[in-house]
């Protein structure tokens, strides 16, 4: 199973492993992770698991769908690398993926 490390936004980071076919939503939930709040169950109609990766992370993903873009425009805190968790499914090739949490979600 892939590692993933979540890093809330005072820095403290909590490394995981993740089921493949998971997405990082239940991922964070399924671990006790602050931040992530996963509201509507994973619909993509809440952004309250919006995260930040890392840049080389989110360049190896592909890009988010229109729904999710039009969700991440509603965020507190958009970056450039802002996804949703519940939209990023968990594949061996993310093992070392860091995942980052907005303040605005504590």
């Amino acid at each position: 199973m892939p590692l993933i490390t979540f890093v809330a936004h005072d820095g403290s980071a909590y490394e995981v492993e993740a089921a493949t076919g998971s997405n990082l939503m239940q991922v964070a939930l399924a671990n006790g992770i602050d931040g992530i709040l996963g509201e509507c169950g994973g619909s993509c109609s809440c952004a309250t698991c919006h995260c930040y990766l890392d840049e080389k992370d989110y360049a190896r993903l592909e890009a988010p769908s229109r729904i999710e873009r039009e969700m991440l425009d509603c965020v507190a805190e958009p970056h450039a690398t802002s996804r949703l968790g519940c939209q990023v499914v968990v594949n061996a090739e993310m093992d070392g993926m860091v995942v980052h949490m907005p303040a605005s979600q504590y």
